[in-house]
């Protein structure tokens, strides 16, 4: 259409010169082109290609040979009450990760050291998905422990979220660690419309940053705040993570990562945890 329409213009012109159109078709072809452009801008503000996939974006980014869903819980607990809150938890919580009647896992479980103070960050995994996670739901109503715990551990928060995550397909997944060890969870915002692209460089970017063993998980969201994601790393103590990182800009590729996926983000958020007493990431 654009290409018509310059070379009625063209054409309108030239004729003009060997005088055979008269200035008022002129005219009407400039307007034609400037009105085309408008409607082209117009257009432009409405009309957005879709890039058409055949599966959703979960399936093409997690991992296909199993079926964990994991959960993740923020509490953020009254100042006064963490000592005993963090008690409460170590009964409680552990005692259903080692129960096989409860298709679940507690793969770690943290206080935010730097970040949001007096918060408690509680990771789960369930093997089998949705029903897994249905299925304990369902029998922590009827455990009376569990109640009593749920009921105390009301009296004890300011507030709390949670979302439920899957796993990205090139992460490992996580296990237990020996320890001393602090553990970042950086979390990202994206744009929506920009997870398979985020997924593309980070699934060559975790070659770079696993040299030291120091990639744990990382997770995307599907229900609570959309198009979330979590990265989970493990370091010796903050020295150690500034070492590592700083490290990482020395390897190749990995300024091309940052480069690529910085606009991809909406806002971004990091915490350094300590790990709880019974927590299986030490």
């Amino acid at each position: 259409m654009a290409t018509r329409v310059l070379q009625t213009l063209g054409n309108s012109l030239k004729h003009t010169r060997n005088g055979l159109y008269a200035p008022g078709q002129v005219t009407v072809a400039v307007r034609s082109l400037s009105a085309y452009r408008e409607d082209s801008w117009l257009k432009s503000l409405f009309v957005r290609k879709v890039d058409p996939r055949k599966d959703a974006h979960s399936h093409l980014l997690a991992k296909k040979e199993d079926n964990n869903l994991y959960k993740i819980q923020f509490h953020n607990v009254k100042p006064e009450c963490l000592d005993d809150y963090n008690k409460l938890c170590e009964d409680v919580l552990s005692s259903i990760h080692a129960d096989p009647e409860y298709p679940c896992e507690l793969v770690g479980t943290w206080n935010t050291w730097y970040g949001e103070q007096d918060q408690a960050v509680h990771l789960w995994r369930y093997r089998g998905g949705y029903p897994a996670l249905t299925e304990v739901m369902n029998k922590l109503r009827q455990n009376k422990v569990f109640m009593d715990y749920r009921n105390e551990r009301g009296k004890m928060l300011l507030s709390r979220r949670n979302q439920l995550l899957l796993e990205f397909s090139f992460w490992g997944e996580p296990a237990p660690r020996s320890g001393p060890n602090i553990y970042e969870l950086r979390s990202y915002q994206l744009r929506p419309g920009t997870m398979i692209e985020w997924g593309n460089y980070w699934a060559r970017a975790i070659e770079i940053r696993q040299q030291n063993q120091e990639a744990v998980g990382g997770f995307f969201s599907q229900i609570g705040s959309l198009y979330t994601v979590h990265h989970l790393w493990a370091y010796k103590d903050l020295q150690s993570r500034e070492d590592i990182r700083n490290a990482a800009w020395q390897r190749e590729g990995w300024d091309e990562v940052v480069y690529y996926t910085v606009p991809l983000i909406q806002h971004m958020e990091s915490r350094i945890m300590i790990p709880m007493k019974t927590s299986p990431l030490k």
